[in-house]
Formats: C-alpha cells, structure tokens, sequence
C-alpha cells in the first residue's frame, strides 16, 4: 500500500525553522487552513519546496512508495533528506522526540511513540534542485518478519542546507572595526510528513466529545482586523488503536445537504501517542439560536470518505 491521502503537494516558503507539515496545523483553523486557495508563494531567489503526497502509509512490511519534491521557486536550492522521530502533543502540535524527551510532563506521550526509524529506508539523502526542477525519493518499509504487531512512525523530513555563501569571509572579517561584530542571518526551508508502517489489521475508530460553540475576536486572515467570530471547539477522540487522519465538518440547518459546509478541517490527524486531540474551528456564520450544529468527522485513511463519527449541538 503506498501513501495514502489526497495528493496535493503542500508547499512552504523560506522559514526561520524548519516546521511540520500533517498534524502540525495550527489549533484555530481558519478559511485558508481547511483547503481555500494559498496567496502566491516564493520571495525571489529563493527556493520554493512542494512535496507529494502529505502522508505515506504501509499496511505491511517490504512495501515500496514514492515521495516526490519539487522547487518551484526562483533559486536554488540543496536539500538533507532524513527520518526524524517527532511526537504529537493533544493541540496538534507535533515536536521532534529528543526535544520531547527533556521536558518531563511529556514523558507519558513520548514513551507511546512507536518509533519506525530503523524499519524505514530512504534514497537518495540528498538532492540540489535548480527552480523547475525535482526529485523523486523512495521510501520502503523493511524491518524483520518477528516485529511486533502496532503502529510505527518516523517523519520524512527535507531541510535546507545552508547556501554555500553563508558566514563570514577571512578577507571580510579582516576588513571588520576593532572590537566590531558581524553576523548574517538566512532563511531555513524545512518540510516533514508522517511514514507510518502498521503490522497487523488496523483498527481506526474515533469519537466526538465536549463541543462547545463560542465566540472570540479572530482575524481570520493574520492581516485584516479581528472581529466576533463563531469557534467551534471538540474532542477528537481515538478509540482505536490505530492512529487517525480524516475531515472535521460542520453543517447547520442552512448547510444539510449543501456541498459547502459552515466549517471544515481537512486532514486532522491523531497520533497513536494520544488518545485525543483539541480542534477549535472557525465557522463561516454565525449560527441562529438554538439551531440545531453538526459535527462530523470522515475518514481520509483506510476507508476515504467513511463516517468514523458524528454528534449534534444546539447553538446557544
């Protein structure tokens, strides 16, 4: 089974740090985050990284996929290719394990994660990508035939390398004030998406527990003013053992049998580290009083498209 979800490339622009792709959204979801069009990426010079799919996924030892990267912006760019154990905290936030590993209140999350770093091979480790150009990446799931029956995931991680100018130059140092110090500041390009190898049947279930409607002042966009907006707040529950990827939607009376939900979530997932995660959603309306709200959540895994789990609220 190769990588499942949609495939959709998701692309990220030059960042201080390297950030997470899946499970990694933020815990208020806004209009663009749940699928809308994306503003137009790529500072010049700059490189400019797409990776499809989001998310692979094997049902069994000594499966093969394919992971494809593309710069499609206007630079260069030289990439480490690698497998880092991340964790994923109950607000989505994922957090690459040794980091995990020295706080203690995550030592309960952090000793659940089944870690696939040794099962998962990956080639090439490296690519130089002019714009336009891309590389594809194979990725196979090994480990020996004993392994115990569960879930195990690692992250596919792309990082930047730094541009071959960075630093100072012993002919610019020497040129430098007494006593003067000089530094330069560049961007790191970072993208990382779950490989998950499960042994043995999986066994995705979910639920949907302590919704709540509420209003707070959002600016939706980070750019225009914030203004009193809906926010629909749940529990997603996994009751399986298996971990959860799928959409959240939210239908009211005006929204039952419309393609256009008032509120929606692609691509949420729960890891097996945790048993649920915080998910507030940004509505489109504001919903009339006591009007009847909604709330599904849709597998995007093992069944695309199947009801996992479904709960209804009366709007204050």
């Amino acid at each position: 089974m190769t990588g499942s979800g949609r495939s959709n490339g998701w692309r990220l622009r030059a960042a201080v740090a390297a950030c997470v792709a899946v499970g990694g959204i933020s815990t208020l979801v806004t209009a663009q985050e749940a699928g809308q069009p994306a503003p137009p990426a790529a500072a010049t010079g700059t490189a400019n990284l797409n990776i499809n799919p989001k998310r692979v996924t094997f049902d069994r030892l000594g499966r093969s996929s394919s992971v494809y990267i593309f710069n499609q912006g206007t630079g260069p760019g030289s990439f480490d290719i690698q497998l880092i154990d991340r964790i994923m905290l109950p607000n989505g936030q994922i957090m690459p394990l040794d980091e995990a590993a020295q706080k203690p209140e995550l030592k309960d999350i952090v000793a659940k994660l089944k870690a696939a770093q040794g099962m998962v091979l990956l080639t090439p480790r490296r690519a130089t990508l002019v714009p336009g150009t891309g590389q594809t990446i194979r990725v196979r799931a090994g480990g020996a035939g004993d392994t115990p029956p569960g879930e195990y995931r690692s992250h596919l991680t792309v990082t930047a390398l730094p541009p071959p100018d960075t630093g100072v130059t012993a002919e610019q140092a020497a040129t430098q004030a007494p006593n003067s110090l000089s530094f330069r500041v560049n961007s790191v390009l970072g993208i990382s998406i779950p490989v998950i190898i499960r042994v043995g049947p999986a066994d995705v279930r979910a639920g949907i527990e302590n919704a709540k409607l509420a209003f707070e002042d959002v600016s939706l966009d980070g750019v225009a003013p914030a203004k009193r907006t809906p926010i629909l707040s749940i529990d997603l529950v996994r009751l399986g053992t298996s971990s959860l990827f799928g959409d959240i939607e939210v239908r009211g009376a005006k929204e039952r049998g419309s393609a256009l939900p008032m509120g929606i979530v692609r691509g949420v997932g729960v890891y097996t580290e945790i048993d649920r995660r915080y998910v507030k959603i940004a509505l489109q309306r504001i919903p009339a009083a006591k009007e009847s709200i909604e709330i599904s959540f849709k597998d995007d895994d093992t069944s695309p498209g199947k009801l996992l789990a479904k709960v209804s609220i009366a709007a204050p």
